[in-house]
């Protein structure tokens, strides 16, 4: 475990634990108590719905944003040794990225509602926000593999800061030094920069996703280690979902791997929805988004939806028709299409003879048919109701203190 080939696997190979590669048969897995222990991977691309840019878009990423910083490369605003000697830049960017600013976006909220339902096993995530902690995730199921603003600490002495002074200095765009006057040393949020090795909680629990029973990946493009190596530790027979703008890293390449390729908002959504949560899932959302609008059932669940209606009517179409022609009867109880016309008196038996062939094949042009074919109302499919679904813009997942 842990390596993995890239390759997608043929779409011809069959499911060795779902019944297939679709996000209703992750749903039913779920429903059906086979998912008790869900492990979780986000990236910077949860977070993205709640206004916090990513790190490495090529125009809208922080990094391309701060040339105004005067840094001497993008990255040096995380490094460690540059803000030994030169830390304002960073407290610079806090004050653009400390907690109390966002809310939590429809992700944050699901992941909380996997919490609620005893259903999650830990979140790891690559995200500083600490937008997973807002959205009401117990600390005890977070495991912020980069560190987070969630708390503060000399770097020299390591003696921790008190938020309050924390929060006054981020505001005031200051540089906040160790309380200790023996020490005076610079004080640094608990966030991992280059050059500092990853929280002992990362390791520590780095192995759990070997004992889930689901995994699910989102919002995160899996290029740095070791935390892109983490989809790899599940089982082979492990479903693993991923909800991402495009494939990355390994994924795809086992028979129970789902991509949920779009929006990470809106494929969360879908899900929700086919799990029967949404009401939850709105509930949940609307409390940390009280002045903002809980977005409309997704497009393709309406399409599907209005796929069965379609389906539906059609059915009774056909059932109505054959009531129909079955039971159209004459004053006497026969039947009027079976019921023979008598010939005229005045007509020859050669007449009635052709007369009768023009009555049958009149009757049988326009019987209706039972699969609804001859009828002249059609009915509409899928793109002639609703039209076709607009492209989702891709967002890229990147996390503060990666390259990739």
């Amino acid at each position: 475990m842990g390596q993995e080939s890239s390759t997608p696997i043929d779409e011809n190979t069959p499911t060795q634990t779902l019944n297939a590669r679709t996000l209703e048969a992750v749903a039913s897995y779920i429903k059906e108590g086979r998912a008790r222990r869900i492990v979780v991977m986000a990236g910077a691309g949860i977070s993205t719905a709640a206004g916090i840019p990513d790190f490495r878009s090529p125009e809208t990423g922080l990094y391309a944003n701060l040339a105004k910083l005067n840094l001497p490369y993008p990255q040096a605003v995380f490094d460690i040794s540059y803000f030994r000697s030169n830390p304002l830049p960073f407290y610079t960017l806090a004050h653009e990225l400390y907690p109390g600013r966002y809310n939590p976006t429809i992700s944050h909220c699901f992941v909380r509602l996997l919490s609620d339902k005893g259903l999650l096993l830990k979140l790891f995530t690559q995200n500083i926000d600490c937008l997973e902690r807002a959205a009401g995730v117990p600390d005890e199921k977070i495991v912020e593999a980069h560190g987070s603003f969630a708390c503060q600490r000399c770097i020299e002495c390591h003696r921790e800061f008190p938020d309050a002074l924390m929060k006054q200095a981020i505001s005031r765009r200051e540089v906040p030094r160790c309380l200790h006057s023996a020490c005076n040393g610079l004080v640094k949020p608990d966030i991992v920069f280059f050059g500092e090795a990853l929280p002992e909680n990362f390791h520590r629990n780095k192995m759990l996703p070997s004992s889930a029973d689901l995994a699910i990946i989102m919002g995160t493009s899996l290029t740095v280690q070791p935390f892109a190596s983490l989809p790899g530790f599940c089982s082979e027979s492990v479903p693993r979902v991923l909800l991402n703008s495009e494939r990355v890293g390994g994924l795809g390449s086992r028979a129970d791997d789902v991509l949920l390729l779009g929006d990470c908002d809106e494929e969360v959504r879908k899900l929700a929805s086919a799990l029967g949560w949404l009401e939850e899932l709105e509930a949940i959302f609307k409390n940390y988004n009280p002045n903002q609008s809980f977005p409309a059932q997704p497009d393709d669940l309406q399409g599907d939806a209005l796929d069965n209606e379609i389906a539906k009517v059609t059915k009774e179409v056909d059932s109505a028709l054959r009531i129909s022609s079955q039971h159209i009867t004459d004053m006497d109880g026969s039947s009027i299409l079976e019921k023979p016309k008598p010939p005229r008196p005045e007509e020859s038996d050669d007449k009635t003879s052709v007369r009768g062939q023009q009555t049958a094949a009149s009757q049988a042009h326009h019987t209706p048919q039972g699969d609804g074919s001859d009828c002249a109302y059609k009915m509409p499919n899928r793109h002639e109701v609703g039209g076709e679904q607009s492209e989702r813009p891709n967002e890229k997942s990147l996390t503060p203190n990666s390259v990739g």
